[in-house]
């Protein structure tokens, strides 16, 4: 009996030990940058890689922008869920790993894989036959419905696909392995784009009709985001890999159910909250003109160039950070918020002047001779690429919050982002004559300029008061 436990046991390689030791005992800065350069630059060519999306989109017309842009909200509602398994999953996991009980990582990996898939499911069960009451319901325009319903329905089919992604990569950044990760989204990347590229030539030759090709974006991701799942079923289900899927590994105890749970619902709360509210933006955008949400959109994706790679940076904190908690190390914990928060810093400034220097060109090559529709882009770009430095500390900080397992506090913050610092002051540019005749179109920009910094000042209000009472109770 002792030798078959013996036998059952996770057993990881040299080379796995090996970078476990530098997660808890190497030096901050290489293993930081080591972890996150993969996650960064993944996040910086997705980042130009949406912006072509967005640019073929342009392409085939202001509505399809607008489309596109609106149904991203509603996507990234769904994909909440497997945002919240996978966080609350990858720190159970992480710490797990930083104590060194492989057993249980290997349990935990099995446990949230099996649920995210159940979810994934059920989601293409129940939503796809709602989804034109569901865009209704969120109040998308009239004009867009017919082809926001299609269109929607494409992409929550990609949504089973995302979730068994997204547990893959939550498994391997808790492990410390992210390499794997940059040729998996660079993989999903490359499909997308290529199918994208051969759609416009369609479209260009007279094959499909201009705004037909918005059906082929999703189809694009569902292929791209299928071929990803191959592999990480390959991985999860191999021999050689010591953390492999089991069933019979799961374990659905009340103890691990509360934990999974604390950690995960606040999570998914506060992405499908900020989502759905996002969803209340676009309708109250849509109010200055028709083409106001894909002008929105398009300065999201420039602003993003800064402000969306250094998600990097948040995810290999988060990891570093819940595996040096499993090692009882809160001193080393803290002291990766700090340098994750200096490289994102360096980082925004940088790409914020590049940004700032091409801004013409790039506003130019969506407008397509819209000067109308430029104006409104460079209107809002304007102020909402004020933030970047202070969205830089709230990215920083959800890293140290999620790490520790503080989700709660992290859903407050983005709901009080939101509903508190964004859409009331929108709703009073809007609705006091004086606010609309005078800012027009830049109230947009103004309101997201508020709301960013705002939100990076409270953020960084709390995680001073969080770090005093951390090293308090760990003296």
């Amino acid at each position: 009996m002792e030798k078959n436990q013996n036998q059952n046991k996770v057993v990881i390689s040299e080379k796995e030990k090996l970078r476990r030791e530098k997660m808890l005992y190497g030096n901050q800065a290489k293993i930081l940058f080591a972890i996150a350069l993969p996650l960064v630059f993944y996040n910086s060519i997705g980042q130009i890689f949406q912006f072509i999306d967005t640019f073929i989109a342009a392409n085939m017309s202001a509505k399809v922008v607008s489309t596109v842009s609106f149904v991203a909200q509603i996507e990234k509602m769904l994909l909440a869920v497997g945002s919240g398994l996978s966080i609350g999953g990858g720190v159970l996991i992480g710490r797990s790993f930083g104590s060194g009980d492989m057993d249980k990582v290997r349990s935990l990996i099995s446990t949230i894989f099996f649920i995210a898939l159940s979810i994934g499911a059920a989601i293409l069960v129940l939503v796809i036959p709602l989804m034109y009451p569901l865009l209704r319901l969120c109040k998308m325009p009239d004009e867009l419905l017919a082809q926001g319903t299609l269109y929607s329905s494409l992409v929550v089919f990609s949504i089973i696909f995302q979730f068994v992604n997204t547990i893959f990569f939550s498994i391997q950044k808790a492990r410390g392995d992210t390499k794997i990760i940059m040729w998996g989204n660079l993989l999903v990347i490359f499909l997308k784009t290529s199918i994208n590229i051969l759609t416009m030539n369609l479209i260009k030759n007279g094959f499909i009709e201009n705004e037909k090709g918005i059906y082929f974006l999703p189809i694009a991701t569902l292929i791209a985001h299928g071929s990803l799942t191959l592999i990480a079923l390959k991985n999860l289900t191999s021999k050689k890999n010591p953390f492999r899927l089991s069933i019979k590994k799961c374990t659905f105890t009340k103890n691990f159910v509360s934990q999974l749970s604390g950690l995960s619902i606040p999570v998914f709360l506060e992405k499908f909250i900020f989502a759905m509210g996002k969803t209340i933006v676009n309708a109250l955008c849509s109010g200055f003109s028709p083409t106001a949400v894909g002008a929105l959109g398009v300065s999201d994706r420039i602003c993003g160039f800064a402000t969306n790679p250094i998600n990097g940076f948040q995810e290999a904190e988060s990891s570093l950070v819940s595996n040096n908690i499993g090692n009882k190390n809160i001193k080393r914990a803290i002291s990766f918020f700090y340098r994750s928060l200096i490289f994102s810093t360096i980082f925004v400034l940088v790409v914020f002047t590049i940004t700032g220097i091409f801004k013409s060109e790039i506003i130019g090559a969506f407008a397509k001779g819209n000067a109308e529709f430029a104006a409104e882009i460079d209107k809002i770009y304007f102020l909402e690429r004020l933030d970047t430095i202070l969205i830089a500390i709230n990215v920083s900080v959800m890293g140290l919050l999620y790490g520790f397992g503080k989700t709660k506090v992290a859903m407050i913050l983005n709901i009080v982002r939101l509903f508190v610092y964004r859409i009331p002051p929108l709703l009073i540019f809007m609705k006091v004559p004086f606010f609309y005749e005078k800012l027009g179109i830049y109230a947009v920009g103004l309101a997201m300029l508020i709301s960013n910094s705002l939100v990076g000042i409270t953020a960084g209000i709390v995680a001073v008061i969080f770090i005093r009472k951390a090293r308090k109770n760990e003296n």
